[in-house]
């Protein structure tokens, strides 16, 4: 998911002045056992092809054309047969596929093996980091969150795949790549289009709720007994509180239920808490996607791709009302709504845990996470007894600061990225090659099926998945659907996305204790975030903030930041109405 980690100023000083030169680290590819025959190697390619045809069944294109997407890596990787090269990734389903998989299956195919590396996400940035300080190469390759984009368009340190592709790595650049097919392509792209990234998993973050609950008549009825309105799909954040209200402390099925699930241990994910989005739903940025301008969802200013502030005296947003209101939310719902270990959890402990059966919502669940046995097994207490799903997902909603046009949701973008400095030659092509391969027509349907990480839309489309949309609760129409879009990364206007997210699950977590207000924390956010992009020199659009200028100058203005607003009338919809108006994104106020 998000990436973080620590840096001193010493450090980041020499993270933000490292120049593009350096010595290289390229060395020697790194052997293994080689195979010597080529009649034999004719045989067994051909073979493994055929096996491997197999195994990725289902998938979105037919046998043949299988066929010749890999016959193509086996013929075009010749040159690099016996050789060697490392990449690394976080520690999800889909990944764990890869490394245990699809390493297999290239090796086999074309001859070069891969140690892809499972470790955590602070180390990979760290690796990163210290690949990007010292061009001493760590990794060939890296999946990495395309949340990092606006630190590498501004290092000027990520391979350029656009470039690379029209031209070094034209001859390696599989026929069968089909940008066209992938979705959300512009989340690795730096201002002017350039392809910095190539997406390898995305996943959103979707409300999620126990539709056998929201649809039983007794319950129904209750509800509107006590709220005098439907009880349906929550449209805004005050339908929400009401039905984290509604159902919380009730006994259902012999249970106790809690009507809000959510994560509060002080730690990096909990900055992921709120830079995923939670501040865009909530409706501090601008309108515009995929990140608002020229205020993103973090609340900071960028003008032509410069970043001038991120307090509300700088023209930011990050301490404006909106955001107090965002975090009041939150630190509300955690305390009055979730089960009483939620605050201590992580994300990666809290993921699984409506799975359990006694949560009636969730107002953004990772849906990474229901690839999970305990989403999807026939003896999980939230499916039927054909493993059926009782659950279903939809657009979070959205807070009494939004406004139309604005981003709904994220969508993590984990990302192929090649540091250009410290990777050439042989490695370079190898790593272009195994990165493709990952991403191919041929499997990536049965990825999805693994990890629930969709990146093709002739996954989404294909008939396989037609014919069990209803298997995945809503999953496949959201991703088919026009809406989709409005669920995206973080973008290129953070200047340094490790550096400044650092700052969010530290000032975040003293709030959730009561050791600070809301408004004290997105204070010290705030002002926290101009000072060090204020120390940024980067090699573009590097920061440089605006003068201060007193608050309710910037508030009178249009847009953001904005002005306090009072609360809005609760809203919901039904779920199979919503599913009919995903086709026609005009057909709902989301």
């Amino acid at each position: 998911m998000k990436t973080i980690f620590r840096l001193s100023y010493v450090n980041l000083i020499i993270f933000i002045l490292i120049s593009c030169g350096g010595k290289n680290d390229e060395g020697r590819p790194r052997k293994i056992t080689p195979i010597k025959n080529e009649e034999v190697i004719s045989k067994d390619v051909s073979k493994a092809i055929d096996k491997w045809i197999e195994e990725f069944h289902p998938s979105a294109i037919n046998r043949d054309e299988q066929r010749m997407e890999l016959e193509w890596f086996a013929k075009v990787a010749a040159p690099y047969r016996g050789l060697e090269i490392k990449s690394v990734a976080e520690g999800i389903k889909t990944h764990q596929w890869e490394s245990e998989v699809l390493t297999k299956a290239f090796y086999e195919i074309t001859g070069i093996k891969v140690t892809h590396d499972i470790i955590g996400e602070g180390e990979i940035v760290d690796r990163i980091q210290r690949q990007i300080q010292t061009n001493r190469k760590l990794y060939d390759i890296y999946v990495n969150d395309a949340d990092l984009v606006g630190t590498h368009l501004r290092l000027n340190s990520a391979l350029n795949f656009s470039e690379y592709m029209k031209g070094l790595g034209k001859k390696i650049t599989n026929p069968m790549l089909d940008l066209d097919d992938f979705l959300n392509l512009e989340f690795g792209q730096d201002y002017n289009g350039n392809q910095l990234q190539i997406p390898d998993q995305q996943f959103a973050n979707l409300y999620w709720f126990r539709y056998d609950w929201f649809i039983r008549p007794s319950i129904k009825k209750a509800f509107k007994n006590k709220y005098g309105y439907e009880l349906g799909v929550p449209l805004n954040w005050a339908a929400y509180e009401d039905i984290a209200q509604f159902f919380t402390g009730q006994n259902i099925d012999g249970q106790k239920v809690y009507g809000h699930m959510d994560y509060g241990k002080k730690s990096p994910s909990l900055g992921w808490r709120f830079t995923d989005a939670w501040l865009s739903m909530a409706g501090v940025g601008d309108k515009g996607l995929p990140n608002g301008l020229p205020v993103d969802e973090w609340g900071i200013r960028v003008e032509d791709g410069i970043p001038v502030g991120a307090s509300v005296t700088r023209g930011g947003a990050a301490n404006g009302p909106a955001a107090v209101y965002a975090l009041t939310k939150y630190v509300d719902w955690l305390k009055k709504y979730a089960p009483p270990f939620a605050a201590s959890m992580t994300w990666s402990e809290a993921g699984p845990v409506p799975s359990r059966g006694n949560v009636a919502q969730r107002i953004f669940q990772y849906i990474t996470w229901l690839s999970d046995d305990a989403f999807t097994s026939p003896e999980s207490p939230v499916t039927n007894t054909d493993g059926k799903p009782l659950w279903r997902v939809a657009p979070s909603p959205h807070g009494k600061y939004w406004d139309e046009g604005m981003k709904v949701g994220y969508q993590d973008a984990g990302s192929w990225t090649i540091l250009k400095n410290s990777v050439n030659g042989k490695e370079r092509e190898m790593a272009w090659l195994w990165a493709q391969f990952c991403i191919s027509k041929t499997v990536c349907l049965k990825k999805f099926i693994v990890g629930k990480t969709p990146i093709r839309k002739s996954t989404v489309n294909s008939d396989y998945l037609a014919e069990r949309e209803g298997d995945f609760g809503g999953l496949i129409t959201f991703y088919k659907s026009t809406v989709e879009n409005m669920w995206t990364d973080s973008g290129p206007n953070v200047p340094h996305y490790p550096l400044l997210a650092e700052q969010w699950w530290q000032n975040i977590a003293p709030a959730v204790t009561g050791e600070v207000t809301p408004q004290q924390a997105m204070d010290n956010i705030a002002k926290v975030m101009d000072e060090l992009m204020g120390k940024m020199k980067l090699k573009r659009y590097s920061p440089i903030l605006n003068p201060e200028i007193p608050e309710n100058e910037w508030l009178k203005r249009s847009g953001s930041p904005k002005a306090y607003r009072a609360d809005d009338e609760p809203k919901t919809i039904s779920y199979d109405e919503l599913i009919k108006t995903w086709i026609n994104i005009q057909g709902v106020n989301l």
